[in-house]
């Protein structure tokens, strides 16, 4: 009897059931996004000795301006790539798209560290942003389409906290490098051939893969309806609508769209506002303290909020699935408001910082993006699934682009970086009361 206990038990367990397949289909994915978020942190964190070396002694008079114009193109890319790809991954399959992916990114950013002039580097970051655009979506809609449902959650946190382990990597890789100058001033190209040569191998990995069988199945059959409440205009002829078209053409696919799309604004310029300012504020802090090698506590603090945000991911699933899907989203962005707060008005050392920033990472970046992986896919169909959860994850990037170019304009107008910080983390109150107009799909699986 207690051996039959010990059997129902373990059979009880998120993870029974998951195959080797499945664990396959996170690690390909989960690699894939761990290049978005290297390249993500790689940019920002050489910026000023890429730009040195590229600009010429005219636009090197006007640094602000061209360092968010190169931040600018790059988020563009990874907007317009995210939302094709996306698009593409519906008619041509997941693994198909994610192949491609992978290996355009890897030749884009492996390219990016023989630029030589500024306009050339802006168009290999809006390549590389382009290729890159799609590794997300196409990933997340894989892995949800295979993965059992009480372990999907689990999954998709799992895959999203490759983002952070990217970022991760980037800090403490630039750290070591900016300690030692291999390469004296062109170190930072060397940033970019690490981010591009492990591509290879998960390029290889993803080849022993399988497409998804949903999709399959769905394509088959011709189930075009965006959400499964009613069906497509088109269905009776047979003929297949544009994925895209779909979203704002079905009523219910129409009303989730906006709302999830104004959710991700929410989450992508809060996040923006504050880490993008996080490690220059703590310098700021450093300087004020008269503390030694102020400098460094840009990359600490930066390193200590994606740690928080890592922690986020890998716990977001079970706690998602605990409370529910509406529930996770209105804390997430209390939580983000809150810490945002405490950062920008309540934190005056950088010891102190150092304690609140894996908090804020914890909420602004982990909690507040990963429900991106979780939630959105639950509420579309297999022909669709992909377009949508990348128009919601991208259309966000493609208004955000604009934010670094004009963030020297902005910190002036509000009179600093904090205040400009707590102003743009205002935001945070729209996500608090949104998520209950959508619907909640705990433990009600995905629509075929």
């Amino acid at each position: 009897m207690e051996q039959g206990h010990l059997a129902a038990s373990a059979g009880s367990r998120w993870h029974s059931g998951l195959t080797a397949m499945h664990w396959r289909v996170l690690k390909a994915s989960f690699l894939g996004w761990i290049f978005d978020g290297y390249e993500a942190l790689a940019l920002v964190v050489v910026l000023g000795p890429m730009l040195h070396s590229v600009l010429t002694p005219a636009q090197a008079a006007s640094p602000t301006i061209y360092a968010g114009t190169v931040i600018g193109i790059t988020l563009l890319g990874w907007g317009v790539g995210g939302l094709v790809g996306g698009i593409m991954a519906d008619y041509i399959g997941r693994k198909r798209m994610m192949l491609w992916s992978v290996f355009l990114y890897a030749m884009f950013s492996g390219l990016t560290a023989f630029s030589q002039s500024f306009w050339v580097l802006c168009s290999l970051r809006f390549l590389t942003g382009l290729a890159m655009g799609s590794e997300w979506s196409t990933g997340i809609a894989l892995l949800s389409e295979t993965w059992p449902e009480r372990a999907r959650a689990k999954g998709a946190g799992f895959l999203q906290s490759g983002f952070g382990w990217g970022t991760l990597i980037a800090a403490v890789a630039w750290y070591a490098l900016s300690s030692t100058h291999p390469m004296g001033a062109d170190t930072w190209r060397l940033m970019f051939v690490l981010g591009a040569l492990p591509a290879f191998a998960v390029l290889y990995l993803r080849r022993g893969i399988n497409e998804s069988e949903k999709w399959q199945r769905a394509v088959r059959e011709k189930r075009w309806g965006a959400t499964g409440a009613e069906p497509a205009a088109a269905t009776a002829s047979g003929k297949r609508p544009f994925t895209l078209t779909q979203l704002f053409t079905e009523r219910e696919a129409l009303r989730r769209t906006l709302i999830l799309l104004v959710l991700s604004i929410v989450t992508t310029v809060g996040w923006w506002a504050i880490s993008s300012w996080l490690p220059g504020y703590s310098i700021a802090l450093a300087k004020a303290e008269g503390v030694a090698n102020p400098v460094s506590w840009g990359s600490k603090v930066s390193i200590s909020y994606t740690v928080g945000a890592i922690v986020a991911y890998m716990v977001a699933g079970f706690i998602v699935d605990a409370i529910g899907r509406r529930t996770f989203l209105s804390l997430t962005f209390i939580g983000s408001l809150a810490t945002t707060i405490i950062t920008y008005k309540m934190t005056s050392s950088v010891e102190a910082m150092m304690i609140i920033a894996p908090i804020n990472g914890f909420f602004t970046l982990g909690c507040a993006y990963v429900w991106m992986a979780i939630y959105p896919c639950e509420l579309f169909t297999s022909t669709v699934r992909s377009t949508a959860i990348s128009f919601v994850f991208n259309a966000a990037r493609l208004i955000a682009w604009v934010f670094p170019i004009i963030a020297g304009t902005m910190i002036k107008s509000f009179g600093g970086v904090s205040h400009a910080a707590l102003a743009m983390g205002s935001v945070y109150v729209l996500g608090i009361f949104l998520p209950w107009f959508l619907p909640e799909t705990r433990g009600t699986g995905m629509p075929d």
